[in-house]
């Protein structure tokens, strides 16, 4: 990975969103809820106030409108503070 995220922030790579059909409607990528899990694929190294305590391949929770979506190599990350995350899964 070429992106390396400053102080406390990570990279996490959004889960893809679910297809789903209605009646054989398709609904379009535009109109699909946003997944709220993803993997951290790297992260800073946090401040002298706050450690980082993720690590790269984690399985996060974030909020709804958490950190700022980014483009890189045709695939979509969010780049965000390790606050923004409310937690880790299993």
């Amino acid at each position: 990975m070429n992106i390396k995220p400053l102080a406390d922030r990570v990279l996490v790579l959004p889960a893809k969103a679910e297809t789903k059909t209605v009646s054989g409607i398709i609904i379009p990528d535009t109109v699909k809820e946003k997944p709220l899990e993803g993997e951290v694929v790297a992260v800073g190294h946090g401040t002298k106030d706050e450690e980082m305590v993720l690590k790269v391949g984690d399985h996060v929770l974030y909020g709804k409108y958490a950190g700022t979506e980014i483009e890189y190599n045709g695939e979509k990350y969010l780049i965000m503070r390790q606050s923004d995350v409310l937690a880790v899964l299993g």
